[in-house]
């Protein structure tokens, strides 16, 4: 896949929604984040049992839900009846976890852009790939396309095979000695890294690469002066109600 000649999204993204002001991953937080005028959000999306694409960040169910145990291991009708609100605070209680589909709805009419992380189970990458790339084909309406990213090569692989024409990006803890030939070879047109990952050295060798440089997630001032300063097209960030998008 060929970079864009211009890049189509905004610098600041909303992590999870709305960061930590809402439930993460929910309707209720890209709701909150729209609220504080982001216009770009980023999630996380797995596989049901059988076969849904929904919000989930973590592979249980316990941190975000108030069920319990894998999350691949259960069916769609069961995940849709838990409680994905009241762990955070009260007011969102009752609080669904939200299929990709409800989100890509919500995105394409508010006009707004999309980071999607391919967040597989253990061993269910090329099914998440494939599955969350076809349907995001299938169902998006809006420009641009939402950005598929991961850490999990396989899943950009399927995705990349399931539908070509989407953006992807490889996301990283830290710089590989591989990285040049692992985001050649899934045709990525940028990189999402760790915050502390971007340095001069290491912004300097991903724009070479002609690719586009991304930083999670900036919550200090200070590093998101420095990350601006070395010339990063997109921090993701949990403080929507700071940083003015």
């Amino acid at each position: 896949m060929m970079p864009f000649e211009a890049w189509p999204y905004p610098r600041w993204i909303a992590h999870r929604g709305a960061g930590r002001l809402a439930p993460e991953n929910t309707l209720a937080a890209f709701a909150l984040g729209y609220a504080h005028g982001y216009r770009m959000f980023e999630c996380d999306v797995r596989l049901s049992a059988d076969g849904h694409a929904f919000l989930l960040h973590d592979d249980r169910l316990e941190r975000t839900t108030d069920g319990a145990g894998e999350a691949l291991q259960r069916t769609w009708t069961e995940l849709a009846r838990l409680d994905a609100g009241a762990w955070h605070s009260a007011p969102y209680a009752g609080e669904r976890l939200p299929l990709l589909a409800q989100v890509l709805d919500f995105c394409s009419a508010h006009d707004c852009a999309l980071n999607v992380e391919l967040k597989p189970a253990p061993g269910d990458a090329r099914r998440t790939g494939t599955t969350v790339a076809a349907q995001i084909a299938r169902h998006w309406r809006g420009s641009p396309p939402p950005l598929l990213s991961s850490f999990e090569p396989a899943a950009l692989e399927a995705a990349a095979l399931a539908a070509p024409g989407l953006p992807r990006a490889l996301l990283l803890e830290h710089f590989s000695a591989d990285w040049r030939e692992a985001t050649a070879r899934l045709g990525c047109v940028a990189v999402v890294a760790e915050q502390t990952a971007w340095t001069s050295d290491t912004a300097l060798a991903v724009g070479a690469a002609g690719l586009r440089r991304l930083a999670y997630t900036v919550n200090d001032d200070a590093e998101a002066e420095r990350l601006v300063a070395l010339g990063l097209d997109g921090l993701i960030t949990d403080r929507v109600d700071h940083f003015r998008a």
